[in-house]
């Protein structure tokens, strides 16, 4: 009997010692191709998307969306309001630290709102509705309103640009139009800043410390559990290169391929192509209204009597069951869908109005800087559209392209052409970012707190405030169908070029990704 349980324990040592058994036990990581290179780790000082995801993966927030569209607790334990819906009381979950292992704090969560607050629109108007945050004691916090303010929850859990995430106070006292200088969250995972190299490698490793909610993941919300040990992001700007290191297994997951491109792993059984996204993105033509020529009315117009957004979405998306045509500010398929004064996006091309308006503005050939990103395929298949349609109608283009981290930091930038100013580009916002004028971003045309380009629009304004209050959903429709008109009538602060999703790449070795808006990385496994 001795023997044979020498022998059995010598067969479970040989097992363990096995190469599959130590691939089992070994540290798991996860290489992941980003759409654009990092180049700022401050989620509430740019609204790019990469740096969005980001900030999911470093930091966390007090609520998140679920797939219904509801907000729910996640760094709380408990929230209640008064009857009188003025007095919101909030307390966090137990053992929340930050990665510096310090305890998080209702001091560190009012200064992360407020700081949120003065950046993105919906934080704007939150803020103007908050009489008083004060702090209960370690764990709780109060906001006090000045008036009922029904999206408060909505506004705390917003799922995309800006996201509200929480940061200690020390961090969230930075400046809102200053970066951090460092990346301490209390998320999921760690960012490893000694191994960041931008323009190549982002590194993260597994929070120890972090305790997920028990509740599934459903978007941004639920348990939040890193399965891999390190995730490294590996900027690929070649797209080719990026598809072959997919190809090969140097990569796992390729956020997101250009659709040209996704032929080239048809014959690959070990890459899925997939749309995990249920709502799609929205390209935008992004006006400076500060510069000549397009601080003119007339110029804007001139542009939009141009537009056809067959051309845009066929260089962008190709496939057509990728894309439609999409007029309204606030997307299609959604509830506030309009096509209220966007006859001439209906309509389609008008070479002779388009002429006759940058005629009637005075232009006279001044070079206009429209900028772009080769490494970000729909942000330069649509300037390349952009730039020829501008030449037809005789204006003098300077197609400018460099990459993405260039891009979102030279459009922060309010000085004249010759001193690196800016006159155009061209993005896209995801579904959620425009859902409704309390998220939508782009439209919101108030001078000096608006997005890059910085419209000013007071009636526009006065519209969206009205949206706010309005005491039922038709109202809202009805104020939505007004702001559109006025925006596009006496504004135009970007004009929209379709409405599309982009197809993502992965090894099929990948398990748990989930289904959503916004790339998560917890709940991802790697078998």
């Amino acid at each position: 009997m001795l023997l044979i349980a020498r022998a059995a324990a010598s067969a479970a040592l040989a097992a363990l010692l096995s190469p599959a058994a130590a691939a089992d036990t070994a540290p798991k990581t996860l290489r992941f191709i980003p759409q654009a290179d990092l180049r700022s780790i401050d989620p509430i000082w740019t609204t790019a998307y990469v740096t969005r995801n980001f900030g999911y993966m470093v930091f966390d927030t007090l609520f998140a969306l679920d797939k219904d569209f509801k907000p729910q607790p996640q760094m709380l334990e408990r929230w209640q309001v008064s009857d009188d819906k003025l007095l919101y009381s909030f307390t966090l979950r137990d053992g929340l630290k930050w990665h510096d292992g310090q305890p998080v704090r209702a001091a560190d969560c009012i200064a992360s709102i407020e700081r949120w607050g003065k950046r993105d629109p919906l934080g704007q108007k939150l803020m103007d509705a908050v009489a008083a945050i004060t702090v209960d004691g370690d764990k709780s916090l109060t906001i006090r309103l000045k008036y009922p303010f029904p999206l408060l929850l909505d506004a705390l859990g917003k799922l995309s640009s800006n996201v509200p995430f929480m940061m200690p106070e020390r961090l969230a006292k930075t400046d809102a139009f200053q970066q951090i200088p460092e990346a301490i969250g209390s998320g999921p995972f760690k960012f490893v800043k000694e191994e960041w190299e931008p323009g190549h490698k982002a590194v993260f490793v597994r929070n120890p410390d972090y305790v997920p909610r028990k509740e599934p993941p459903s978007f941004a919300s639920g348990g939040k559990i890193a399965k891999v040990d390190r995730i490294e992001w590996l900027y690929i700007p070649d797209a080719a290169t990026a598809s072959a290191a997919l190809n090969a297994g140097e990569a796992d997951w390729y956020e997101q391929p250009p659709t040209d491109l996704v032929p080239v792993f048809a014959n690959n059984p070990e890459v899925v192509v997939a749309t995990v996204d249920p709502l799609g993105n929205h390209g935008i033509l992004r006006f400076n209204h500060l510069l000549p020529p397009f601080s003119d009315l007339k110029m804007r117009e001139a542009v939009l009597n141009l537009v056809d957004q067959k051309d845009y979405m066929r260089a962008v998306a190709g496939d057509p069951k990728y894309w439609r045509t999409c007029v309204s500010l606030f997307g299609c398929g959604t509830p506030f869908e309009t096509e209220a004064g966007a006859e001439a996006l209906l309509k389609g091309p008008n070479l002779t109005r388009a002429k006759q308006l940058i005629a009637d503005s005075g232009y006279k050939g001044e070079r206009i800087v429209l900028m772009s990103a080769t490494d970000q395929p729909v942000v330069h298949a649509q300037a390349l559209v952009t730039a020829e349609l501008l030449r037809k109608a005789g204006l003098n283009i300077d197609l400018q392209a460099n990459d993405w981290g260039t891009l979102i930091t030279r459009r922060t930038s309010k000085e004249p052409i010759d001193k690196g100013g800016w006159n155009l580009f061209h993005t896209w916002v995801a579904a959620p970012d425009l859902l409704s004028p309390a998220f939508n971003q782009p439209l919101r045309s108030n001078g000096d707190k608006a997005w890059f380009g910085w419209p000013s629009d007071p009636k526009l304004e006065e519209l969206i405030d009205a949206w706010f209050k309005a005491s039922d959903l038709a109202g809202q429709k009805k104020l939505a169908g007004e702001i559109q008109v006025e925006a596009f009538a006496n504004d135009i602060p970007y004009v929209p070029t379709g409405q599309f999703v982009i197809p993502t790449a992965y090894r099929k070795n990948l398990d748990g990704i989930i289904i959503a808006p916004v790339v998560f990385l917890w709940n991802v496994e790697k078998k």
